[in-house]
């Protein structure tokens, strides 16, 4: 029981430093381009996790734990963080929050698929009804408007929920951060040189709120949101856990609203609560 309730805590605290993440690289992406904010972050925080690998001396994982390492790399390092920085030149950070919501369903599949795991039917049933809000609310708030942001979303929202997943697995036997040392570490190689290349000619034009959403973003989001995530995740259970992602879009508007100064609907705030109404019957039946 202690180690759920400390899973729930690790996850909760998890959650909310990623709650940062999308309006951080909408401030972001306005003075960098996407795909040197991408290379930049996973550059900066695969040399903070490779110092802290070294000075605590860490085992290296081993050979049969490479694929895992690669998917969450891909879903976590890689794919989430480039396609929601190209989706969110496109739609408002206040907009992308709510796919969110489709995060926890899309972790849980990946959590039975990959990791054996199996939740009751009742907690299926909270899922897909949080999940079904948010698809509700981007219908309603006129996806075809900006379907290339909404594609590159909800492609995002399907690696990263591998990239939760196959982490939390890992995490059972390396520990939380290690994965994401280790993962991001992996990344350095092709990350670096892609830094170099796109890197900007002159920073002149980058205003503050840039810096402070790329140092959100290669600190927080990129490392230590990570140890609190996958550490909740394999204390808990991915799938259970996973479920407070239908808080984050909540927090995130909140954010986008109080830094970013765009507006937050009636409709927004609608779909947050009743997806908090989700989350507490998900974690019920999780079991």
């Amino acid at each position: 029981m202690r180690k759920t309730t400390n899973g729930w805590l690790n996850g909760f605290i998890g959650m909310a430093i990623f709650a940062g993440s999308l309006p951080a690289t909408r401030a972001a992406v306005a003075d960098f381009d996407p795909t040197f904010l991408t290379s930049a972050r996973a550059t900066i925080a695969g040399l903070l996790g490779l110092v802290l690998l070294i000075l605590l001396r860490q085992r290296r994982p081993e050979l049969a734990d490479l694929p895992s390492l690669i998917l969450t790399a891909l879903g976590v390092v890689v794919g989430f963080p480039l396609l929601t920085a190209l989706a969110l030149q496109h739609i408002t950070s206040a907009h992308s929050l709510v796919f969110l919501g489709l995060l926890p369903l899309c972790t849980a599949i990946f959590a039975v698929l990959r990791d054996g795991e199996r939740p009751q039917a009742a907690f299926w049933l909270f899922s897909v009804l949080g999940s079904a809000f948010v698809v509700g609310y981007a219908a309603l708030s006129g996806i075809e408007a900006s379907l290339r942001g909404n594609v590159l979303m909800l492609a995002a929202i399907v690696v990263c929920g591998l990239g939760y997943a196959e982490g939390a697995r890992l995490s059972r036997k390396l520990g939380g951060w290690q994965v994401i040392s280790w993962a991001l570490l992996l990344s350095l190689p092709i990350m670096l040189p892609i830094v170099l290349l796109t890197l900007p000619a002159s920073f002149e034009h980058v205003g503050a709120p840039a810096w402070i959403g790329f140092a959100y973003v290669s600190l927080f989001s990129m490392f230590i949101g990570f140890m609190f995530w996958y550490r909740g995740l394999a204390q808990g259970g991915t799938a259970a856990v996973g479920q407070l992602q239908l808080l984050q879009p909540f927090m995130g508007l909140g954010l986008a609203s109080l830094f970013l100064h765009e507006t937050v609907s009636w409709t927004m705030l609608g779909v947050t609560l009743a997806a908090v109404i989700c989350v507490a019957g998900a974690k019920k039946f999780s079991g």
